[in-house]
């Protein structure tokens, strides 16, 4: 039975329930199947809710802020992304409504707040998006009671989808109601189901709580039994310096001091980018205040609310980092916000637990008010709201943790934030259900992005310690990335490691105090001559080359991307530690240089090791004739290469062999003979060692190249 407007506005009102989180160990497969649908039912029911807050069209279709698209995008949006998650999973084979799948699949992150769409979409009637919603949600409902379940529901089986689509749809709940409550107000109906908070007053005073050092360890297993996303996979531990936090979240009330000692206008305390938004939004205050003759009210989700000086500020990170340089001016302390560590260690110093058999002890989980409360509501030891309210900005641009890998049907979740642009936010808000609750979940936003997101301030003058989210996307480096460190094609060993290897066997019982890898690329070769050598020093024309092997050494993760189809791309990362190489770092050092051109003080080595170089060189024969003179008596000189001999590279007259001298061909070991015959001589005969080079998935080089071995004997 449809229920008028007034009707339902006479329902006392109290916030939309939803199921807290999901199992996904729970039970065995009927009883997971329960959990599931409910878990489906009531998220699904959850967005029908709140879009039932839009009182007419231009709700639905007049965007509210420029850099988004308008309401009836998301409001398809989360239904579509069920289907087309399903269609990569083979839980179905044909699609609902190609159209709406395809016009309501993407676009739903602003890239800056200075690139303005103009674009005009043709939107489809509310009515046909919700009739098409209805659609999935019988297409879902049916999957959960009928199609076969093999358990464990993980990263792999393709149940994940469907569970993925839920989590997703409990996000876009979130960031809905976001752009909901920057709508135009007369557009917007109240609805009982979700109620403000009726609680306001004066601003407690807030005061610094200390932080003991310790230990920070990150990370889901993949075994975990609730759903992550990508980005919370893997590892990452610390150790973290002793600071103080605020007790309190910043509240409004907090917040008024900055504004009014006019920290919008001074620039001293706005960074570069802090100062672009400031000016470009014209902003004076937090957007969420309105300021109505001598007072100031606050803008909630479809009403508007005298000041509750005690509930948090809302403001995006640019704000948040400004309030916090004004605190410190204010202070004479090191006022910043938390890294993502720090936060981590203000969790693990409160007494935050969610005790499953009563609500919650926090604004979370929609569990108490469709708005934020009193920063003083929820103690968590001697913090309040460590989790819950608002969300919290920290310093962290967020950066893939160790093993960190896309998943195969949603490879774009988090990658396009690796970018030092988008700020981990954490703790959750009065909204925030599912993943979004958890403390290991790792959300990140635009630094100018507004989320129900406040602030809490930390005092350290520790400095922060920068996690690097940068993926190397030069196709060269990336190709030699692969080849370097990268997967094993074709049963074709590693060559770099294979090279280095036949080297040190060929040395013997020969010195082992300094060998050279001349060209050495991204470095393999000379990490694993150093598990033999008490140094090697490894030389490359190509600085871009060098620094791979630097950020390997210090012991830094390298990530890169390789191309899988088309622009589709795969992100790999390599750490020596995982690799068993970790104890050779200490032994190596890294140096551009031209090896037609080396200083004096590259000489004196045991071994010099020239894989793959000679047919890149510009004047090979200049330093096939020098390279004795680097070379210690008796030391061997390793030469590998496949002679592809190319005018690019070299000059046609440079080149060693591969053409007809006096009428007969004449070849590069020819030449190497002659070049090398007055200081060396040829040890064993010339072999052949493999490699593979990837392009693509599905596109290699597959090489021959001859090693010979040298040994200096004048």
């Amino acid at each position: 039975m449809t229920r008028t407007d007034s009707a339902v506005l006479q329902t006392p009102p109290r916030p939309v329930s939803l199921p807290r989180r999901l199992a996904l160990d729970a039970g065995g497969p009927q009883a997971f199947r329960r959990a599931l649908r409910s878990y489906f039912v009531e998220t699904f029911d959850a967005t029908e809710s709140l879009f039932r807050t839009l009182a007419r069209d231009e709700a639905w279709y007049q965007r509210p802020i420029t850099l988004r698209h308008p309401l009836i995008f998301y409001y398809g949006h989360v239904a579509t992304f069920f289907v087309n998650k399903l269609m990569l999973t083979r839980m179905i084979d044909e699609r609902l409504d190609p159209h709406l799948e395809s016009i309501f699949a993407v676009g739903v992150d602003e890239m800056s707040w200075d690139d303005l769409d103009d674009a005009h979409y043709d939107w489809p009637p509310v009515a046909q998006v919700r009739a098409y919603r209805e659609r999935v949600r019988a297409l879902v409902l049916e999957l959960i009671d009928k199609a076969p379940l093999t358990l464990p529901v993980n990263w792999d089986n393709p149940w994940w989808a469907i569970v993925m689509g839920v989590e997703h749809e409990r996000i876009h709940i979130e960031t809905s109601s976001v752009l909901i409550r920057q709508q135009r107000l007369e557009w917007l109906r109240e609805r009982p189901d979700w109620p403000a908070c009726p609680d306001s007053g004066p601003a407690p005073q807030n005061s610094l709580v200390a932080v003991p050092a310790g230990h920070v360890r990150l990370g889901k297993p993949f075994d975990s039994p609730h759903y992550g996303w990508d980005n919370e996979y893997g590892h990452h531990e610390a150790d973290i310096p002793a600071f103080e936090a605020a007790r309190l979240l910043v509240s409004n009330g907090e917040f008024l001091d900055f504004v009014k000692a006019g920290g919008y206008g001074n620039d001293a305390f706005w960074d570069d980018e802090g100062l672009r938004w400031r000016d470009y939004a014209k902003a004076e205050h937090p957007s969420f205040w309105l300021r109505k003759g001598a007072h100031w009210h606050l803008r909630l989700l479809t009403r508007e609310v005298p000041m509750p000086w005690n509930w948090p500020v809302e403001v995006n990170c640019l704000e948040a980092r400004a309030f916090c340089r004004w605190k410190s001016q204010e202070s004479g302390l090191t006022v910043r916000l938390p890294t993502e560590d720090e936060w981590q260690r203000i969790l693990a110093t409160s007494d935050w637990q969610l005790n499953d058999g009563a609500p919650a002890n926090a604004n979370l989980y929609l569990e108490h008010w469709a708005s934020p409360c009193p920063v003083d509501r929820f103690a968590h030891g001697a913090f309040c709201d460590v989790v819950g309210n608002v969300w919290q900005w920290t310093e962290t641009p967020t950066y893939p943790f160790e093993g960190f890998k896309t998943h195969p049907i949603y490879d774009d979740f988090t990658t396009p934030t690796f970018d030092e642009r988008h700020n981990l936010i954490k703790g959750g808000s009065w909204v925030s259900t599912g993943n979004e609750a958890e403390p290991a979940s790792r959300y990140a936003f635009r630094r100018h992005f507004f989320q129900h997101a406040g602030l809490r301030y930390v005092v350290s003058d520790a400095p922060i310690v920068s996690q690097t989210s940068h993926y190397e996307t030069d196709e060269l480096v990336t190709q030699y990335m692969e080849f370097h460190y990268g997967a094993k094609y074709w049963n074709t060993a590693n060559f770099p490691k294979a090279v280095a290897e036949l080297a040190i066997a060929a040395v013997g019982e020969g010195p082992r105090r300094s060998a050279m890898d001349l060209g050495c690329a991204v470095g393999r070769s000379v990490f694993e001559l150093a598990r033999h050598f008490e140094q090697v020093v490894g030389v490359d024309f190509s600085a871009r080359f060098i620094d791979q092997g630097v950020a390997l050494a210090r012991g830094d993760a390298v990530r890169y991307t390789v191309t899988d189809e088309g622009e589709l791309l795969e992100y790999k990362a390599v750490k020596l530690a995982d690799m068993g190489l970790a104890d050779s770092a200490a032994r190596v050092q890294f140096w551009q240089g031209d090896a037609c051109n080396l200083k004096p003080g590259f000489s004196g080595y045991d071994l010099i090791l020239a894989a793959n170089l000679i047919d890149r060189l510009y004047d090979p024969a200049r330093f096939l004739q020098m390279v004795h003179e680097r070379l210690n008596p008796g030391g061997l000189l390793v030469l590998a290469s496949p002679y592809t001999w190319l005018a690019e590279h070299t000059p046609r007259d440079k080149w060693l062999g591969g053409f007809k001298k006096d009428g007969e061909s004449w070849r590069t070991l020819d030449a190497l003979r002659a070049l090398l015959g007055a200081h060396f001589e040829m040890v064993g005969t010339p072999r052949e060692l493999p490699f593979v080079i990837r392009e693509t998935r599905r596109k290699f080089q597959h090489s021959l190249s001859e090693v010979t071995l040298w040994k200096r004997v004048r």
